[in-house]
């Protein structure tokens, strides 16, 4: 007898996936399929040569997942590659270099210039490492039973259903993990404690899965990418109209969390966490009678089969279920003729997110009638638990399937599925007028299907077909990433050996592919390394009664607790010195230090801070903008730019607008949170610090700590006083959670303004007044409203100017600086009444903002000349590659077809001045050896994010000397070779740590040229055996020069929105930017991708929501969603603007990491022009406001409606929010 073993490959998350649960696995990691050293696999090279590594520290995840994908289908299609990907997030690439890698797998025609495929090594499967043959032959073996204690948990994983209901005999309050998908997350961000765990995973009886003539039984340890994978072979086997259930569980699970959750997450696990927002749920409580057979050691039968109805769930995360209760299995039925279902879910993001609101909805008629025999609706996120609208269905039972039915379901339903506008997750309005809309779907997907038999020809009898404009209403949502990109070639006559302008691939790509690269918590652990955890507040404005950490002594491996007693010297820090080290007396945000333990590991560390003890006397607390304009509560410095005579322009104006715009802010999400460890050195107190930072001259002051806002220098001092307090090497690394709550992020802003313009367009005057949550201290948000002011006219020649920035004083953890610098603030609001304006006077948008566009040698508002101003190219060049005009007619002849579906379509420019504002930081250090085998050592004073800032020194350095690349190494940045450096920031890094290589290698040449006059024709090897600019700017006089040029660019998108959800996609954008002479064309281009996917997220998606307290609740990837792989446009154009060097930078180059992230605009005002769409076919044509993010709540509930309106929202000042506007 020949024994055939049949493997399956799945990704999982490191960081869930229990240990215990790994045995008789085979766990493959990035190391383990590569490495520099010998070979890289496939799936690195391509991700590497194809220059989808930046930061580097998503790409082993995303490695992983491709590596699987290829495991399990050698050949896949692109869309397997997509679904591969949800979930996976990226912070750098904008996604779309990744996909286009990885697309040579999928054999799709495509073409490159920005790498060379023919250069890939193939995949060879028969290469792959083998299957552990001692794993093959513990397959035929009686399994035994697993049990693993630790210090406060006990893991037990049985091998038989005997052993289970035993053990749960013993345990009745032990809890059942399968995928450690709820309950991992429950004990590590939630305090929970389970003593004992039991894993059933290997039960067999728990796993099988039995086809009966009822449905098909899956055990309830089944995972659920096991579940899908054998519902989609039934579908395609069976006739239609059985399979309508089958059908909406996949819809579910195809956007239920990534593959990494499904591969481990179990179908029972799903039910018994009882979650309010679960996805399956209301498909199976609405499928009919879902039978859930248990088995009890307690009770006399033994089994029991209760049904998953009204019943089932009986408060928030319960159940019936007895504790002593073990569910078995599920069985999910077949649908009958004349039975309709359909699934639908809403949430902020389409891929890899929980739902705001989740339903299913089943419908069975008469026989051969359109009357309805039985009905269920079943909702989640509607109340504390998933409910049935029984009222409605009640109503609706025995009635035709026609408009008045409708009529009467959404009247029912609004009264139904009533929320109160305090109820806990916020968005009332939203939530309520999905309930109507989902059923609207619903009722319209039905209706499609009786007016056709299952035969496909048309039914007369029973109803009329659904009116072609609404039919896009009941279509699934799918899209297709296909991408080219454009670039500036390198000129003719260029040697071989100069890189400069050449598409070289990031010098760290491959290590980051293959896992190799070092992060700081990395670093292996030094001998009697203690780990720091902090103490934060939990209060946004309170004094200090009292800190006890005893209890924190009794936590095993304690070493002790620091405060601001043990800060040696001043305890007061801060860029403005109103900062402390540690709270002492007062806390003024939630997340403010108030001290730090330090115990011999992590775990304990984290343990003993949470059993610290802290008693507070609130006060009351400042939170938004609104209430510090109430109260007048500002940081001192008030900043104006005044230009011309506003007054005069007014009265010569046609029209005059007035209006306002919230933008919120944006946490920064870098993957890799701060981490700082300080080692001793031995002699003299020295220390050695490796700390995540972009600015490390603030290392070189220890007295300085924690400005906890940027990546800059965090912890250095709570290191420096926990090493002075204990004289051992100390680490700390935040958990997300933790980083989110303390440090800052973008500012929210609020935008009023007041602007004259004549009937053509034409800008007169404007009044503007910009606020700035600046948080509880001053950190960076003087220079954000800085910046904010001289980007206020975006790239708009205005005459007459009035404008004021005031940075709000309130009790958020201190805003900071964030790509961009204020500057997408003050440019987006001008972008507002830019896009009223044109509304008002009846004009196409694009022909206003071309005509108020500066010329060459205009003056901006802060008099400065503009000089090399390219931008009119760059628009010209966008409208034309992007078809826009014909585009146009076609979005406006889709809006005519579709009701419910929208498209809209926007071109915006973008103008951004490069400097620090502050003069003396527009400098930059390099330190470069040459050895003398020809080595080139080179250091400079610049951080390496995964920007490519290192690749284009080498680059520059390599043209420099006239020395290949492979010659040069880099050091990474260290202030011990280059001291006091400026902040990698304000996109100026390569501009001025550029010069500074390139100086000293004139230096280094003109030390050589004796050498090379003596011996002209040796080689390099033979001859071896900054410039600050004037800048400054004086906001009293509106004069000086605070920038060194601009850089421009142009975007032009197009969206689709779904007007019933507030769902859009990204159709395509256009993009044109002016990088001057690109050293390295893969960088920019995936510079300006990431960067516009960044504001994607801060334009659409990203929303940092806090409670009335100041309590932040968005903590983590739960509840903030930045894009995802499934978020980029559809079609994603770049083009570098050719011919336009730039004499103010090396080599003619440009900046390129901030300027881009506006142009993300494009997006956000073509939503914006949807929804004008939308509102015009209810009757509404005047302009309206729309806020930033426009989230899918905020575009549903502009698209005003029947349904909307059936949803009044209650009147403000009646009812505490759950979360407010900050």
């Amino acid at each position: 007898m020949t024994l055939i073993y049949y493997f399956s490959h799945h990704t999982a998350n490191a960081c869930l996936f229990p240990v215990c649960a790994l045995h008789h696995v085979a766990v493959t990691t990035v190391e383990g399929i590569g490495n520099t050293k010998s070979r890289l696999h496939p799936a690195q090279e391509r991700i590497a040569k194809s220059h989808g590594s930046q930061c580097g520290f998503c790409t082993p995840g995303i490695v992983m997942s491709m590596y699987t994908l290829l495991r399990n289908k050698p050949e896949p299609k692109m869309e397997d590659i997509e679904d591969a990907f949800q979930g996976n997030l990226c912070r750098c690439t904008g996604y779309r270099p990744i996909l286009e890698g990885y697309r040579t797998f999928a054999k799709a025609m495509m073409s490159s210039s920005l790498f060379n495929s023919s250069e890939f090594q193939p995949l060879d499967p028969t290469q792959e490492p083998i299957f552990p043959p001692e794993l093959m032959t513990q397959s035929n073996k009686q399994q035994k039973q697993l049990c693993f204690r630790g210090e406060r948990v006990m893991w037990i994983q049985p091998t038989t259903l005997k052993e289970l209901v035993a053990l749960k005999s013993q345990y009745p309050n032990a809890k059942l993990v399968v995928g450690n998908t709820e309950v991992g997350i429950e004990m590590r961000l939630k305090n929970m404690l389970y003593p004992v765990i039991i894993a059933p995973a290997w039960i067999s009886e728990m796993n099988a899965v039995q086809h009966t003539e009822t449905g098909i039984t899956f055990g309830a340890a089944c995972t659920l990418s096991s579940v899908e994978e054998v519902l989609r072979k039934v579908v395609a086997e069976l006739p239609p109209y059985k399979a309508e259930v089958f059908q909406a569980v996949l819809e579910q699970l195809r956007w239920f969390a990534g593959p990494q959750i499904r591969n481990v997450a179990a179908l029972g696990g799903n039910i018994m966490t009882a979650s309010p927002i679960s996805d399956l749920n209301p498909v199976l409580m609405a499928s009919g009678i879902i039978h859930l057979p248990l088995i009890s050691p307690c009770s006399t039968e033994g089994k029991r089969t209760i049904t998953m109805d009204e019943k089932f769930f009986t408060g928030y995360r319960k159940t019936i279920v007895k504790p002593e209760e073990i569910l078995l299995s599920v069985e999910i039925p077949y649908s009958k003729k004349g039975e309709y279902f359909s699934a639908f879910k809403q949430a902020s993001r389409r891929e890899d997110d929980i739902a705001i609101v989740t339903c299913g909805m089943r419908v069975l008629f008469q026989d051969g009638t359109n009357r309805v025999e039985e009905i269920k609706l079943s909702y989640g996120g509607m109340a504390p638990t998933t409910v049935l609208a029984l009222k409605t269905c009640k109503e609706l039972t025995g009635r035709d399937w026609n408009e008045k039915l409708l009529q009467d379901a959404c009247r029912l339903l609004a009264g139904e599925m009533d929320l109160s506008p305090s109820a806990p997750g916020g968005m009332v309005d939203f939530r309520r007028t999905l309930t109507l809309s989902f059923f609207f779907k619903f009722y319209l997907t039905v209706l499609q299907k009786l007016s056709k038999n299952h035969n496909g020809t048309v039914s007369n009898n029973l109803c009329e077909p659904v009116p072609s404009n609404y039919v896009s209403a009941t279509e699934l949502f799918h899209k297709d990433p296909i991408s080219c990109v454009l670039l500036q070639e390198v000129p003719r006559g260029q040697a071989v050996e100069d890189m400069v302008g050449r598409p070289l691939m990031h010098v760290s790509a491959a290590k980051q592919a293959c896992g190799e690269a070092v992060y700081c918590d990395d670093i292996p652990h030094y001998e009697n390394e203690l780990y720091l955890t902090l103490v934060t507040s939990t209060k946004a404005h309170a004094k200090i009664l009292s800190v006890d950490a005893s209890e924190a002594q009794s936590v095993p491996g304690f070493v002790c607790f620091v405060s601001a007693k043990d800060v040696p010297g001043s305890n007061i820090t801060g860029i403005a010195n109103d900062e402390t080290v540690f709270a002492e007396d007062v806390v003024t945000c939630v997340g403010h230090i108030i001290g730090a333990v330090l115990a011999d590991t992590q775990e304990h560390s984290r343990r003993a801070a949470k059993v610290v003890k802290i008693k507070y006397e609130e006060l009351k607390p400042i939170v938004t903008i609104q209430e510090a304009i109430e109260k007048q509560s500002f940081l001192k410095s008030i900043k104006r730019i005044n230009k011309g005579d506003v007054k005069k322009g007014f009265e010569e104006s046609d029209h005059i607008l007035e209006g306002e715009m919230y933008l919120g802010g944006q946490e920064h999400f870098y993957l890799e949170t701060h981490c700082t460890l300080a080692v001793p050195k031995g002699e003299d107190g020295e220390m050695e610090l490796f700390v995540s930072t972009q600015n490390l001259m603030k290392t070189q002051v220890l007295r300085v700590l924690l400005c906890r806002n940027c990546i800059v220098h965090f912890g250095l001092c709570l290191i420096n006083v926990s090493f002075n307090r204990t004289g051992r090497p100390v680490r700390c690394m935040l958990d997300r959670d933790e980083d989110m709550l303390i440090s800052g992020g973008r500012h929210p802003f609020l935008g009023r303004y007041k602007v004259g313009f004549m009937k053509n367009g034409k800008v007169k005057s404007l009044e503007v007044s910009y606020y700035g949550n600046g948080g509880n201290s001053v950190d960076l948000s003087y220079g954000v409203m800085d910046r904010a002011l001289l980007h206020l006219d975006n790239s708009y020649n205005i005459p007459n100017v009035s404008s004021v920035g005031i940075v709000c004083k309130t009790n958020l953890p201190s805003n900071t600086a964030f790509r961009g610098f204020g500057g997408p603030q003050g440019m987006m609001i001008a972008e507002c009444w830019m896009s009223d304006l044109a509304r008002k006077c009846g004009l196409p948008p694009e022909e206003v903002r071309k005509l108020n566009l500066y010329h060459e040698g205009d003056l901006t508002h802060f008099n400065q000349k503009l000089e090399g101003f390219t931008l009119r190219r760059c628009w010209d060049e966008c409208l034309s590659s992007s078809s826009y005009h014909a585009r146009k007619k076609l979005i406006e002849e889709f809006n005519k077809q579709n009701r419910w579906k929208k498209r809209g379509m926007c071109i915006i420019p973008t103008k951004f001045g490069i400097s620090f504002t502050v003069p003396f930081l527009n400098q930059a250090g390099a330190l470069v050896h040459v050895y003398t085998d020809g080595s080139v050592l080179l250091t400079h004073g610049g951080t390496e994010m995964g920007q490519g800032l290192h690749t284009k020194m080498i680059q520059v350095a390599s043209r420099s000397l006239g020395i290949p690349t492979s010659n040069i190494y880099i050091s990474e940045t260290s202030t011990n070779t280059v001291p006091n450096t400026s902040p990698t920031a304000a996109s100026v890094s390569a501009d001025i740590n550029g010069m500074a290589i390139h100086n000293a290698c004139q230096t280094i040449l003109k030390r050589l040229e004796p050498i090379k006059q003596s011996n002209p024709k040796g080689s390099w090897e033979d001859w071896v055996s900054c410039l600050i600019p004037d800048l400054g700017y004086d906001f009293e006089k509106n004069e000086g020069k605070p920038f060194c040029y601009f850089s421009y660019g142009v975007a032009c998108s197009e969206v689709e929105i779904d007007c019933l959800t507030g769902d859009h996609k990204n159709i395509r954008t256009d993009i044109v930017m002016d990088v001057g002479t690109s050293l390295n064309p893969a960088i920019d281009i995936g510079q300006i991708e990431g960067a516009f996917v960044q504001g994607l997220g801060l334009f659409t998606m990203e929303e940092l929501r806090y409670s009335p307290e100041g309590n932040l609740y968005t903590r983590g990837p739960g509840m903030y969603k930045i894009p995802a792989f499934g978020d980029i446009p559809t079609e994603f154009y770049v083009s570098l603007l050719r011919d336009c060097p730039n004499s103010k930078a090396v080599y003619s180059s440009k900046a390129v990491g901030e300027p881009p992230l506006f142009l993300s605009a494009s997006v956000f005002y073509a939503i914006k022009d949807a929804i004008y769409s939308a509102r015009k076919d209810s009757g509404l044509t005047e302009p309206f406001r729309l806020d930033s993010p426009a989230t899918p709540e905020r575009i549903r509930n502009a698209c005003v409606d029947i349904f909307t309106k059936m949803c009044p929202s209650a009147e403000p000042g009646t009812f505490k929010p759950w979360s407010v506007r900050v």
